[in-house]
Formats: structure tokens, C-alpha cells, sequence
């Protein structure tokens, strides 16, 4: 537990790359209350780091040989530490995003961010506050998007029959009914009938929609 009545915001920086540490370290030790109080190159050193010098937030950088920001992150979560992570990254991809917010972290930013961004990030987090730079932080929107509508078709996926799946799948794989009532022992009409089915529970009938489903879904893998 840190000390309530301690005044200055105390930072770790963490990165692989002695440069970046210095360059952070310059930025945020001329930054009126804020104190840089160590630094670390690797996962595992930040973590004694983190127990040892009890920092307000740590600039975690996102990928490190070894222990990787997301891992430290995660780690710190699990041992209910409340120090305040804010991770560095080259990247902006949605993935990277959403890993670093679903692994525990509280704010975003990219490594060309702009000195004054960098400070006005620590003073949110400090303050209670998230922060991510614009660019991660839209990407996180379509991540989420992306997370809710992969859902969604999960949903629908189990919601079908087992002879709902045989059919889709076949479909998927470009027969005809004809073909797939004969892979599967029933009749065309009946295939044309599970085709149906498979059209008002998906909201789609195009053999290219249905295959689709079927590949990014993995049901032929099931």
C-alpha cells in the first residue's frame, strides 16, 4: 500500500532499450512533480522493481525479450498491486490494444507520442484516470467491435443443429442439394428445408455469406 500523504507522482520506466529509458527519464524528470524513482530493461526486474521502490505508475514498454509488458502487467494484477500501468508501444494494431486493457493496463500510448502527451498521460493515471492516445484508443473501438460481433457469430453458431452444421458445412464446401443430400442420407427437399432454417437463424442465404460464417467461425474444424 503506498503512502497516502506522499506528495510528486513516482514513476518507473521500463524498456529493453537503455535510449528509450533515457529519453523517458529526461522528459519526465523535468516535469514539475514527478519523480523518476528507477528504472528497469526486462519484465522480471520491473516486478522486484515495482515491489521494492512502490512506484504511483510504470511506463511499461509493450514488447520485451523475455517477460513482455502484457505478462508484467497481468502479473501485477494478479498480485493486486495498485500501481497504474501505462504501456509504450510502436504499435497501434487493434489486437495489441485490447491485449494490453484485457492483460490490466490503464492507459496507452505510442513511442513517437509527443513529450507533453507522455506528461499529461502520467497526470491522468495519477489522477484515477485511463488515457490512450487517439490512434489506440480508435483502435480499441474496432477491436471491441470486432470482440462483440465474433461473439455474436458464436452465438449463432451454437444455436444451430448438429444437421444444420453437417448442411452449412457441406454448402460452405460448394455442393449442391442434390450432393449433400447424398453425403448425408436425406432427401434435396430436406436439404432445401435446413437451408432455410439456416437463413432466418443467420440473417443470410448467399453461398459465399454461409461459407464465410463457416470459415471464420472454424466450424469445418469442429
Amino acid at each position: 500500500m503506498r503512502d497516502p500523504v506522499r506528495k510528486g507522482i513516482r514513476v518507473l520506466v521500463v524498456d529493453d532499450h537503455a535510449v528509450v529509458r533515457e529519453g523517458i527519464r529526461a522528459v519526465l524528470a523535468s516535469t514539475p512533480g514527478v519523480e523518476v524513482v528507477g528504472e528497469a530493461g526486462t519484465g522480471r526486474e520491473a516486478l522486484v522493481k515495482v515491489h521494492d521502490l512502490t512506484p504511483d505508475i510504470v511506463v511499461l514498454d509493450l514488447t520485451m525479450p523475455g517477460m513482455t509488458g502484457l505478462e508484467v502487467t497481468a502479473t501485477l494484477r494478479m498480485q493486486k498491486s495498485d500501481v497504474r500501468v501505462l504501456i509504450l508501444s510502436m504499435h497501434d494494431h487493434p489486437e495489441y490494444v485490447l491485449q494490453a486493457v484485457r492483460a490490466g493496463a490503464d492507459g496507452y500510448i505510442l513511442k513517437d507520442a509527443e513529450p507533453d502527451e507522455l506528461r499529461a498521460a502520467v497526470r491522468k493515471l495519477h489522477n484515477g484516470e485511463e488515457y490512450f492516445h487517439p490512434a489506440a484508443a480508435k483502435q480499441l473501438g474496432v477491436a471491441l467491435r470486432g470482440e462483440s460481433e465474433h461473439q455474436r457469430q458464436q452465438a449463432l453458431a451454437e444455436r444451430l443443429t448438429p444437421r444444420e452444421r453437417e448442411v452449412l458445412i457441406e454448402v460452405a464446401r460448394g455442393r449442391t442439394n442434390k450432393e449433400i443430400g447424398a453425403e448425408l442420407g436425406i432427401s434435396p427437399r430436406t436439404v432445401e428445408t435446413h437451408r432455410d432454417g439456416l437463413a432466418r437463424k443467420l440473417g443470410m442465404r448467399s453461398v459465399a455469406d454461409l461459407t464465410r460464417f463457416v470459415l471464420e467461425n472454424k466450424l469445418a474444424q469442429d
